[in-house]
């Protein structure tokens, strides 16, 4: 979205504006598009270079609205951390991914008396162009996906995850955006990745995009873009914080994806994780004792709560811009957003807002 002027906030992207970063994180995708019906995939967040399961990280979850099925999402709230790397697919394969994060965490070196494995995997319904009872996605494939993690620049669009998903009536998909605190704030890096498959009222940058273009929730003449949808939000950051803080970045992030018209309507599912990378919060379940230091205060998080906020935004909008048509299940099409009369409409709103 950058390319049209779009960029939301008062604060500055990282290098790449993706979760990636953030120090240690990594993406990988497994994109599953095959004959006329199948376009599913599977997204994996690593939240670190190490073991996830032996070297846990703290967390925090928020539900706008729960009509989803994220698996993982009671201990997480109990415990304040995650153990598995996050991984997001289709409604109907949670169980299929949930197999394969726990295939990877027994088979991994050291993990021979693991008994317990809480799989973290989160889920958009992308049964308008996807074959989703075929149920696609194997178990093997979360395995794929987290080989295939790496920093990096983050594919964006029809891409894992994203390959099936629809937004405010558009074809959408993964996107992700990041921001960088000044270094008085504490120079803490925030990145957000997004499976976006929600419906609402699109506006980017204050132009109200989905009514002037005559795509969105309770407009009649609607093709293929109910408001009823899901959205997945993975917020990663730098900062030491405790899971009570990262419950309460979590609950920034519905922020964002109300400024881009986001209707949390009955039907769907819209979460939000966000998990803290920095080594001295996290839980060492191998006799590893935790690096020296103390979770950010209460008082440091009001930058950080600005920076969820903008990335969650900009994330849900590159998502949109990243995508290209599709043609899928009993031939469904979702279009892309039509970026040209977008740029027409932002460069509509500079005229009239310039001063003569």
């Amino acid at each position: 979205m950058r390319e049209f002027g779009v960029a939301p906030g008062v604060l500055a992207p990282g290098p790449l504006n993706a979760i990636t970063d953030v120090s240690g994180v990594q993406v990988g995708h497994v994109t599953l598009w095959r004959d006329e019906g199948v376009r599913t995939g599977v997204t994996v967040v690593m939240p670190h270079l190490g073991d996830p399961f032996d070297e846990r990280v703290p967390a925090g979850l928020f539900v706008a609205n729960g009509y989803g099925k994220l698996m993982g999402s009671t201990q997480v709230c109990e415990l304040g951390e995650l153990e598995t790397p996050v991984v997001l697919t289709n409604t109907l394969s949670v169980p299929e991914a949930a197999a394969g994060l726990i295939d990877w965490v027994l088979t991994r070196p050291g993990h021979g008396d693991v008994r317990s494995v809480n799989p973290f995997v989160g889920e958009t319904n992308d049964g308008v162009l996807n074959d989703i009872r075929a149920r696609v996605v194997r178990p093997e494939h979360v395995a794929e996906a987290i080989e295939a993690a790496a920093d990096g620049p983050v594919a964006e669009g029809c891409v894992g995850a994203g390959t099936g998903t629809v937004a405010f009536g558009w074809k959408a998909g993964i996107g992700t955006s990041s921001r960088v605190l000044p270094r008085a704030l504490g120079g803490a890096t925030v990145g957000v990745l997004v499976q976006a498959n929600h419906g609402g009222v699109l506006g980017v940058d204050g132009v109200r995009v989905g009514e002037r273009l005559g795509r969105h929730y309770l407009h009649r003449e609607l093709e293929g873009g109910d408001a009823d949808g899901s959205v997945m939000v993975v917020v990663a950051t730098d900062a030491p914080l405790s899971d009570r803080n990262l419950r309460r970045l979590a609950v920034r992030a519905a922020a964002g994806l109300a400024r881009n018209g986001a209707s949390f309507t009955h039907g769907s599912g819209d979460y939000a994780v966000a998990f803290s990378t920095a080594a001295e919060v996290r839980r060492h379940d191998r006799g590893r004792a935790p690096e020296a230091g103390a979770p950010w205060s209460n008082e440091r998080m009001s930058p950080l709560s600005q920076a969820v906020l903008e990335a969650t935004e900009e994330a849900v909008l590159n998502a949109l811009a990243r995508a290209v048509s599709v043609r899928g299940w009993r031939g469904r099409l979702a279009e892309a957003l039509p970026l040209d009369a977008l740029r027409a409409l932002l460069a509509g709103r500079q005229a009239s807002t310039e001063t003569p």
